[in-house]
């Protein structure tokens, strides 16, 4: 789906409205939305101004992580929410910890928690799809089944970010404290004793 014809459905806003507010034609705007014609840039500010959502959107087939960027901007702008604090997590390339904004409004953290979960899925996706037949399989098997029956223990998790430590996908300075760094230090100890 082009960008420009899922805003407007989420605006409920006619194409006979927006051609009106261009100053254009409604078929303008149906080849637009039909791929036939790209928007042109003269309208791009003018879309980004009354939508208040980046140019990059109106003219390109959009994706679901795209579409949830859509609304959380829709969301911001009809709820005006205020930043209350903000958290860190780990980025999407493993190796930093960002800043990510916690809301006031629930809608709005909601969403954003939607947004990581469909962008987690694309590179899981991406990383089974990397080769046909996958070597490792039963590793992407036992990670489901340990998510599924044993997700909220805090052993898994300890676990999870000691290999990353070990195997160097996450820097040294990115942990939970020195219990932490204690369990590590065990593991390690136990993964070199059997030369891992």
């Amino acid at each position: 789906m082009i960008g420009l014809e899922y805003i407007l459905g989420l605006y409920n806003m006619q194409h006979l409205e927006l051609a009106e507010y261009l100053g254009i034609k409604k078929q303008n705007i149906n080849l637009w939305i039909k791929g036939k014609q790209k928007v042109p840039k003269k309208y791009l500010p003018d879309l980004e101004q009354l939508f208040n959502i980046d140019a990059g959107y109106f003219g390109k087939e959009i994706d679901e992580i795209e579409k949830l960027e859509i609304q959380k901007e829709k969301l911001k702008r009809d709820l005006q929410p205020i930043i209350k604090s903000h958290k860190q997590v780990l980025g999407s390339g493993g190796s930093t910890l960002e800043k990510v904004p916690v809301y006031d409004k629930e809608e709005i953290n909601s969403i954003e928690r939607s947004i990581e979960k469909a962008k987690i899925i694309e590179r899981f996706q991406k990383s089974l799809d990397v080769v046909d037949k996958h070597p490792y399989m039963d590793s992407y098997r036992i990670i489901i089944e340990l998510l599924d029956q044993a997700g909220a223990e805090m052993i898994l998790h300890k676990t999870l970010q000691g290999l990353a430590h070990y195997l160097n996908v996450l820097p040294g300075d990115i942990t939970t404290g020195s219990e932490q760094k204690e369990f590590e230090s065990a593991l390690f100890e136990v993964l070199d004793d059997h030369n891992y």
